[in-house]
């Protein structure tokens, strides 16, 4: 079965059903693989728009990044890879949501031009669908989300839209950044989460 087919299977089958999939470790791999997928999309984005800048532009937009906050820094995630080690399944499932959740609106920022920046929003919510089962089989009686800090996220307004303004480059460079940035830590939660999954694997980062 194509692996898009039976994760939106699984899927449909946890919105219906209280039954535990038993199958974790397939849909982990799913997921990952998606994520693993928008993780390259998401940097060959931002190569391209570096690419495409002056060098002194890069190293302005550079500068004042490192000096901004993105907008889902609001969702309190491990501070490093030893936190992230230590960190729960769950807990690690929970952020991992809470960052692919917080992209879904902006994400349709990112759309126009080529195909594969026109698919970011749909594979976003897919990959938001699938953790969201994962959640599901791996709560064993949890509330959801209950080992989690409370999330408090900004309210996005105009942020994200306004991008034909004098500002545009700098908010075109900064969303492809955090958008690159996310991504590589729901990479890396969801990669940790799935090896624990396997006792005798070396889940070390």
């Amino acid at each position: 079965m194509d692996k898009v087919v039976l994760f939106l299977s699984l899927v449909t089958l946890a919105g219906v059903s209280s039954q535990p999939i038993a199958d974790n470790q397939r849909v982990f791999s799913i997921a990952v693989s998606r994520v693993q997928h928008l993780h390259l999309l998401a940097q060959a984005l931002f190569l391209d728009f570096e690419g495409s800048l002056q060098m002194e532009d890069q190293r302005q937009l550079n500068k004042i990044f490192l000096q901004d906050f993105c907008n889902s820094d609001y969702i309190i995630s491990p501070l490093d890879k030893h936190e992230t080690q230590r960190s729960s399944v769950l807990k690690l499932l929970s952020i991992s949501y809470r960052l692919v959740e917080s992209w879904e609106f902006p994400s349709h920022s990112l759309s126009g031009g080529s195909s594969p920046r026109n698919q970011v929003p749909s594979k976003l919510s897919e990959l938001k669908m699938g953790i969201l089962l994962l959640i599901r089989a791996n709560q064993d009686g949890a509330e959801m989300f209950s080992d989690s800090s409370p999330l408090q996220l900004a309210p996005y307004g105009n942020y994200y839209q306004s991008v034909a303004d004098d500002e545009s480059l700098k908010r075109t460079y900064e969303l492809l950044a955090c958008f690159k940035k996310d991504m590589h830590k729901v990479e890396t939660y969801l990669t940790v989460a799935k090896c624990r999954l396997s006792p005798e694997a070396n889940c070390t980062l």
